[in-house]
């Protein structure tokens, strides 16, 4: 074979190498709205479209306020149609009753989500405006915060109302070397890849902070007792074995093995008195499929993990989305945390 022509192939074969590599890389990647997220102390992500086809059946067609539906008209941007992902930074602020209260969010967004009609609106509504790294940023007064959003591609968009620029710009500078499978923040490099294959939402990191209050987590009227700031691994992903169900995985990460211990001894707690609290519950789609959830709920500890496990239906989230829980589980369950 002439040299020339083995050089070639040398070239041709190391070029497929390198794009074999990068895929598998990318495979393994975060997905790409979480990959663009700033650093933060918590990150949320959920990919809508499974959600939607869980959901479809049960889900009521949403009352829109005037306002919203002014906002449809404008934009052609309808959310509960047209947002596929979304991916939530949480910061932490460092005066929690300051007027910024005590946390900021940066979001990515995808889906049909962008175009003119879009920048017109934001233009309209901006009290001021940004170039940064090619991309205009609009800052929208929004209940005393100030809201900045850029569109950041084809299907794309960046928001924060963190008090500074610094997490709007990180986003828009992280979209500039999106093509590289790990340029991942902190939170995603030490805790994705626990997260479980085919996970239509996830969270990692202190995601617990907005629902914390009075030192404890409170979800669903249940007062979890678990510090606010506690790091923590979730997931739910579809239990493709039993039809229609999801799988919900929860781990907490404990200070050490003896306070591990100590918090799953009270979740076990509060599940069994969850379980006897909610039976008498009118029958109905949510309160059925929240009965559901807590009777599969499995608590474990392994060194300074907790670990919560359980199944529920779909219909516990289209029942909350609908409203329709006959009564709040608040009335129901004693607050733990005192």
């Amino acid at each position: 074979m002439h040299r020339r022509t083995r050089r070639t192939l040398w070239v041709v074969a190391a070029v497929l190498l390198t794009l074999a590599v990068a895929i598998f890389l990318r495979s393994k990647a975060p997905p790409e709205a979480a990959r663009l997220l700033p650093e933060s102390e918590g990150i949320l992500y959920i990919d809508l479209k499974p959600v939607r086809a869980f959901l479809h059946k049960d889900l009521k067609p949403p009352q829109r306020v005037p306002e919203y539906q002014q906002f449809v008209d404008a934009t052609g941007i309808d959310w509960e149609r047209d947002l596929d992902q979304a991916a939530i930074a949480i910061h932490r602020m460092d005066d929690p009753k300051g007027p910024n209260g005590p946390v900021a969010y940066s979001l990515v967004l995808v889906g049909k989500l962008t175009g003119q009609r879009l920048n017109t609106w934001l233009d309209a509504h901006a009290a001021s405006r940004e170039s940064y790294a090619g991309h205009t940023v609009y800052s929208i007064p929004s209940e005393g915060r100030t809201v900045r959003v850029a569109q950041i591609g084809y299907d794309m968009l960046a928001v924060s109302n963190f008090p500074t620029t610094e997490k709007i710009h990180s986003m828009l500078d992280r979209h500039a070397t999106a093509a590289w499978p790990f340029t991942d923040s902190t939170l995603l490099n030490q805790y994705f890849h626990e997260v479980p294959l085919l996970s239509i939402a996830w969270g990692v990191g202190k995601v617990g902070m907005p629902f914390s209050e009075s030192g404890a987590i409170n979800i669903l009227g249940f007062s979890l007792p678990l510090e606010g700031d506690s790091t923590f691994v979730a997931s739910v992903t579809p239990a493709l074995s039993l039809g229609s169900f999801l799988n919900l995985k929860v781990e907490q990460i404990a200070a050490n093995d003896e306070a591990a211990a100590s918090q799953a001894a009270a979740l076990e707690s509060l599940v069994t008195l969850a379980r006897t609290f909610t039976a008498p519950l009118a029958e109905g789609t949510a309160n059925n499929a929240l009965k559901q959830l807590l009777k599969t709920a499995v608590i474990s500890q392994q060194r300074n993990r907790v670990k919560v496990t359980a199944r529920f239906s779909p219909s516990l989230l289209a029942g909350l989305a609908n409203g329709e829980a006959s009564q709040p589980a608040s009335n129901l369950i004693p607050d733990t945390s005192k």
